[in-house]
């Protein structure tokens, strides 16, 4: 920070293992990475290879060490894992991350449908070796999916093994505004039944982040942020900007002085 301001709000400093701030990596060169960590590695603590991109992107070996000389961690997208599930080459993608030195692992079951014990059994399977990142894809054959039922799911899965949990929006459960989850969370009806800290809410996009910073404060665990976005997203966090600002920094009481 180029001045101090006091009443700020706390920041956790990297390496944190909450108030994490994922960015979603769609394609960049290895000379945009290099920009990229050059101007926003302080903020910046994953890299998430959106999708199955690793497999396409030429000097991915490269790009990864990049990153990693910025203190910033890397994994693959969750539909990768996806796609070596379906064809049931798993064991081929443990030697994929292996090869490329991937500590981080993202389940996911937002396309393939999985039985609960399945994900869950491959929670266990790849905790073992790996740290896990799972998301939580809100899926219920019928109907609406519940808070109650949701709290569930999530505690479930750390329970297997997850480090994190990743929320998305879906059509069967709210995330945001006064009906969403995130409101429900932060109602006191949760209290000592889920860690907070374990949940990272995907928020692409300024309303959700703003809203999310309001409700859950600087520290809140974000991803899905674009690779020019993420200055932008540490200032919502710290209250330098319009939106979050009276509800992060307090009043002044600094007295004036004329003397």
């Amino acid at each position: 920070m180029n001045f101090n301001l006091p009443f700020l709000p706390d920041r956790i400093q990297k390496p944190r293992e909450s108030g994490l701030t994922i960015m979603t990596d769609r394609g960049l060169s290895v000379r945009e990475t290099e920009n990229f960590t050059e101007g926003n590695a302080p903020y910046t603590d994953f890299v998430k290879m959106a999708f199955g991109t690793s497999l396409l992107i030429p000097s991915l070996e490269s790009k990864l060490n990049i990153y990693r000389e910025a203190n910033i961690n890397c994994y693959f997208g969750g539909t990768l894992f996806e796609v070596f599930a379906r064809q049931n080459a798993l064991e081929d993608y443990e030697k994929y991350l292996d090869r490329f030195g991937i500590e981080f692992l993202e389940i996911s079951d937002s396309v393939i449908k999985m039985e609960r014990k399945e994900k869950l059994s491959y929670i266990q399977r790849f905790s073992d070796a790996f740290k896990v990142i799972s998301q939580v894809t809100n899926f219920v054959p019928q109907g609406h999916l519940s808070f109650d039922k949701m709290v569930t799911f999530i505690n479930e899965e750390l329970a297997a093994g997850a480090e994190f949990i990743i929320i998305k929006e879906s059509e069967q459960m709210p995330l945001l505004s006064k009906d969403g989850l995130a409101t429900f969370l932060t109602s006191g009806e949760t209290e000592n039944v889920l860690d907070l800290s374990k949940l990272v809410w995907d928020a692409p996009l300024k309303h959700q982040q703003i809203e999310l910073i309001n409700l859950f404060g600087a520290n809140v665990n974000l991803c899905n942020a674009g690779h020019d976005d993420v200055i932008a997203l540490e200032a919502k966090r710290l209250g330098l900007h319009s939106s979050t600002l009276l509800k992060l920094i307090p009043e002044g009481d600094r007295a004036n002085n004329n003397d």
